[in-house]
């Protein structure tokens, strides 16, 4: 090879100057270094929810009120605005929720302000309906959250969690922390009806006289001589205390009767029943959030070196614990990403050194560190941050990464050895194969883009996965054509000496070695499979169309996510709606004991950190006095002696049956990806009492599963109802339906004087009958009812009663009445099985019997559902570009179709790799297909361009596809190594952090190993099988020109 053979082009140029080349290393080192010590770090990317949400509040409303009240009203509303794609809503007691979903790319804020308009326009909301409040919906990023516990009492405990709370804030690194679990602050004005009827007075009329008396408004200003005084009223009463002496009559004489000679004021809490326990103590939660651009591990170390100075402070019989330590999981799964980085990168340099010279392995490993610190330095201009998505992305790309060096290094080395000069090997070698490595690094990025396209909440998670790979691939790509042919070229004829000696004599031993078993065994085994290479289409074929049938028959199982274990177990148990607060405490307390007793049988504070017991708790949509929720927080996986799994497992079977729930379940896996109901059907139809008939009876037939457990109905009965009208009689005295209707829920509910801020706090002033008038239907029966004349009659003389149930829930879906059943399975795999089950005879059949009923699938069904048409179209599309990207450098059209094959088979080492290990397929595992379909095809495209190459120089398709292999066998075998390499310590990963990554790293690392057999074996023998297709067209057609590469004259 001459000199002026090297002249010319980027790459000789480069190769030629070394200063551009460590230049340009450096700056994406330094760049990177620089960049990556300040990219904004968080457990999960953050990203904007695309939901809006409108909320009205409807004190003391019932479900079917503010359905038709609150609703129907807003969902007219924004029917019809551009962007809407769904419109979901939710009537509880006292609230009204609708949820509107926007378009795929619609402007969020924009929308958000038509409906602000639309809703500002509605009229008729009920008098007693406070202001809708619009909001784009958007997550909250929790850190920690600080119990504080105790019996002192609910005031005080509540006054210790506020100063803990405002102490941390005045903490650089706490912005935002909320109490939860407590009741907020009221002042209760309780009127006895003796006293109102004494002093004729209605309690309408009390609260106007005490609004009137408890204002504070500014006056304007005073300009005098020596400035401006500012005027103001200033009657604001803050306490209870300050309500006693308001005038409610002031007599003729000047005498007065003051609030406190008729009513009782209670400065306390709302009338709720919501109460939390910490091992067995009454308690009050502070949750802590970061904003901006905090770290949760900042955040989390400020608060626990104030949780430290305040345990020290506390008074006797208060204690203070951390929970829900979310800054632990960052760090854990941190250290386990960049341990699993280490160990790969260790694996990938052994990989290396064992296959190549040691400069050699040096400088192609070299590609690693400037390909990820090089992403680092544009990363944060595509926003995006470090945290377990991203960093599980660099996993990815760190054994894909060196497959372009590898190809490019190995070539070098190939020409060197050849007797051609560094410089002339650098450069040559590098032209020669940079063809097929650009090609090939373009099929890793189009494979990987199908994950940008994945719609919801879940392509917003992991889109990060493409930005950050691709990133990484073109670096890698610039620097193995431009960087390290320039330091290959410019070594040195040096005779290692010492220990660097003894390794390089032992590494061209192993390499000899190496050599001769691909002489003594590849190349016969290759020989033999061209000459018989039907036999071997036909048995690839065969086991390829197993592995298809055996995910057909749905025996491997579909998860949207594998289950993660949670730090700790939960359980919710919910009761019939208006149950006592004391049969859900006994409940509650019954959960709890079973728990203690887990705990006490295996270890006690081994296992059990606390236990965090709240009535009045939320279990999704539902909430209130008939919720009871119970949380076992567990000590380190590392410490404690049962899983969380097993730990749910024998707290549930020490359970055992309760007779009062109307639903209880036990979850080891709350909050995680992969909690949720493994079963969300929803049903629909207009008359709600078909709708609990047919969902009972669906709930009914999903018992019958034996791997179906946890079910819900979606229907409970609602707290008993008393309607009332109006008489005829009670008209004729001259009162409206609407005058009783607000007397008799200014007695019952409460008629509200003032709502003001106390500090942090907002205060309600309500004025109602005190409690024991307001316990019993007597009571309400006979309530005084005063007429615009003056008379007072009973409530039962002007109305006629009937009871029934209220809805403690009614859900909509696009303007339709709909119910959701959920249920869980177990294992997890086995719910595609009773999905198709249910699909096909339990759904078909209650359609049948009852007219009108519709149904869907939600949940993890819908996000399924949608994800995988998404990837499906996607990978189709992928497939597409990488032919059109094979066919221009192969200039035909059927060899790109030869390199694809390896793309199917890819598919099936990534189903083998699930079975071996042990794991259900999930999206995930989808993910980790997609990516892997352009990954396999690299080895597949270096190795027909090199039997091409073969062609061209005069060899027949037989000696040349096998002179092909012989010279490829030890890079692919090399890329192969390395990519399984560095994917090696995530696959074999014991540690509960990684179980929702794992999937995609099986797909990607069997995926690739099982292709590489493919390459080797069945690819050429695909190679030979088109020459046969070619030679018969050439002998049936004799004028027609053989297609692809010609033999040479």
């Amino acid at each position: 090879m001459t000199e002026k053979n090297t002249q010319g082009g980027a790459i000789a140029w480069m190769a030629g100057n070394s200063v551009a080349a460590n230049l340009l290393m450096l700056v994406l080192l330094v760049g990177g270094l620089f960049c990556g010590t300040r990219i904004r770090q968080e457990v999960f990317p953050e990203f904007e929810m695309d939901f809006v949400t409108i909320s009205v509040s409807y004190p003391g409303a019932s479900p079917e009120e503010v359905e038709q009240g609150i609703i129907l009203a807003v969902e007219e509303a924004v029917r019809g605005l551009d962007g809407v794609s769904e419109v979901t809503s939710s009537a509880n007691e006292g609230r009204g929720s609708v949820t509107v979903e926007a378009l795929l790319g619609a402007d969020l804020q924009k929308l958000a302000n038509d409906i602000q308009s639309e809703v500002d326009r509605v009229t008729s909301f009920p008098e007693d309906a406070e202001e809708p409040q619009v909001e784009i919906a958007s997550r909250r990023r929790g850190v920690i959250s600080v119990v504080i516990y105790g019996d002192p009492g609910e005031r005080v405990l509540r006054e210790v969690a506020e100063t803990a709370r405002d102490n941390m804030l005045r903490s650089p690194d706490v912005t935002q922390a909320e109490l939860s679990a407590v009741r907020d602050f009221e002042i209760s004005i309780e009127v006895p009806q003796e006293k109102l009827r004494a002093h004729n007075l209605t309690l309408g009329e009390v609260a106007e006289r005490v609004g009137a008396a408890s204002v504070e408004l500014p006056g304007g200003g005073l300009k005098t001589p020596s400035g401006e005084v500012l005027v103001r009223m200033k009657e604001r009463r803050d306490y209870g205390r300050e309500f006693a002496r308001i005038p409610v009559i002031t007599r003729n004489d000047g005498t007065e009767v003051v609030l406190d000679d008729i009513a009782t004021i209670i400065d306390g809490f709302e009338d709720t029943d919501n109460f939390a326990t910490y091992n067995g103590q009454q308690a009050v939660m502070i949750d802590v959030y970061r904003v901006g651009g905090q770290t949760p591990v900042d955040v989390a170390d400020a608060v626990k070196a104030h949780v430290a100075r305040l345990r020290e402070s506390l008074p006797p019989g208060i204690g203070v614990d951390t929970l829900n330590d979310r800054s632990e999981h960052y760090r854990q799964r941190m250290n386990l990403l960049v341990r699993n980085g280490y160990l790969g990168l260790m694996l990938v340099f052994i990989a290396l050194g064992l296959f190549l010279e040691a400069r050699l392995a040096f400088w192609v490993s070299m590609g690693i560190p400037i390909s990820f610190l090089g992403a680092m330095l544009f990363l944060p201009l595509m926003d995006v941050s470090l945290n377990m998505i991203s960093m599980f992305a660099f996993i990815i790309a760190l054994g894909i990464v060196v497959d372009d060096a590898i190809v490019v290094g190995e070539n070098i080395h190939t020409w060197r050895q050849e007797g051609h000069s560094f410089a002339e090997a650098a450069v040559m070698g590098a032209r020669e194969v940079a063809m097929p490595v650009t090609f090939s690094i373009l099929t890793n990025v189009v494979a990987f883009l199908p994950l940008w396209f994945v719609p919801g909440t879940m392509g917003k998670i992991f889109k990060f996965i493409p930005l950050v790979v691709v990133t990484v691939f073109l670096i890698s790509l610039i620097e193995s054509l431009f960087v390290l042919p320039a330091h290959l070229g410019h070594q040195r004829d040096r005779v290692p000496r010492g220990l660097t000696g003894w390794f390089h004599r032992q590494q061209q031993r192993f390499s000899n070695g190496f050599s001769r078993m691909v002489r003594r065994v590849y190349t016969p085994l290759l020989d033999m499979s061209l000459r018989n290479r039907y036999l071997v289409l036909s048995v690839s074929v065969a086991l390829l169309m197993c592995v298809l049938a055996i995910v057909i028959s749905g025996r491997m199982g579909m998860t949207l996510f594998p289950r993660i274990e949670s730090d700790y177990a939960q359980s919710i148990a919910v009761l019939p709606y208006g149950s006592a607060v004391e049969k859900t405490g006994a409940v509650q307390k019954t959960l709890v004991n079973a728990a203690k007793e887990i705990a006490a049988k295996n270890g006690g504070d081994q296992l059990v950190r606390g236990i965090f017991a709240q009535v009045g708790a939320s279990s999704g949509a539902t909430s209130g006095s008939h919720v009871a929720k119970v949380r076992v927080y567990l000590t380190p996986p590392e410490e404690r002696p049962l899983s969380t799994a097993e730990f749910t497992r024998h707290w549930r079977k020490s359970v055992g049956e309760l007779s009062g729930p109307e639903s209880l379940s036990f979850k080891s896996n709350a909050g995680g990806p992969g909690s949720g109901a493994a079963l969300t059907i929803e049903l629909s139809h207009r008359d709600l009492g078909v709708l609990e008939a047919a969902s009972a009876d669906l709930a009914d037939a999903l018992g019958y599963f034996p791997k179906v457990r946890d079910i819900d109905d979606g229907f409970s009965p609602g707290k008993q109802q008393i309607d009332y009208k109006i008489r005829p009689e009670g008209r004729a005295l001259g009162l409206t339906a609407r005058a009783v209707a607000r007397q008799v829920r200014h007695a019952f509910y409460g008629a509200e004087v003032v709502r003001q801020q106390r500090g942090r706090n907002e205060v309600r002033v309500m004025v109602r009958l005190p409690e024991a008038e307001r316990i019993s239907e007597y009571n309400l029966e006979e309530l005084i009812i005063r007429t615009p004349s003056g008379v007072e009659v009973p409530l039962r003389q002007v109305v006629d009663v009937s009871r029934g149930r209220a809805y403690t829930e009614i859900s909509r879906r696009d303007g339709r009445r709909v119910v959701t059943v959920t249920a869980d399975v177990e294992p997890p795999g086995a719910a595609s099985q009773v999905l198709e089950a249910v699909k096909s005879e339990t759904l078909p059949d209650l359609v049948r019997r009852y007219a009108g009923l519709s149904f869907g699938f939600e949940g993890k069904q819908a996000d399924m559902r949608e994800s995988m048409q998404t990837l499906f179209t996607g990978l189709l599309g992928a497939m597409l570009t990488i032919y059109a990207l094979l066919a221009i450098p192969f200039r035909s059209y059927s060899q790109p179709a030869i390199v694809m094959t390896s793309i199917p088979f890819g598919i099936v080492g990534a189903v083998l790799g699930h079975m071996l290990m042990g794991y259900s397929l999930s999206i995930m595992s989808m993910f980790g297909v997609v990516a892997l379909s352009g990954v396999v095809v690299n080895d597949s495209l270096v190795l027909i361009d090199f039997a091409n190459r073969q062609r061209q120089a005069g060899k027949s398709a037989h000696d040349a596809v096998l002179a092909a292999g012989l010279q490829r066998f030890r890079p692919i075998l090399l890329t192969t190594l390395t990519t399984f390499g560095g994917l090696a310590p995530m696959i074999f990963e014991t540690s509960r952090q990684a179980r929702y990554l794992i999937p995609m790293a099986l797909s990607l690392g069997f995926g690739v190993v099982f292709a590489t057999l493919i390459t080797l074996i069945l690819v050429p023998a695909l190679y030979m099988i088109l020459e046969d297709l070619h030679r018969m067209i050439r002998w049936l057609w004799p004028d027609m020109e053989k297609e692809g590469v010609r033999r040479p004259d």
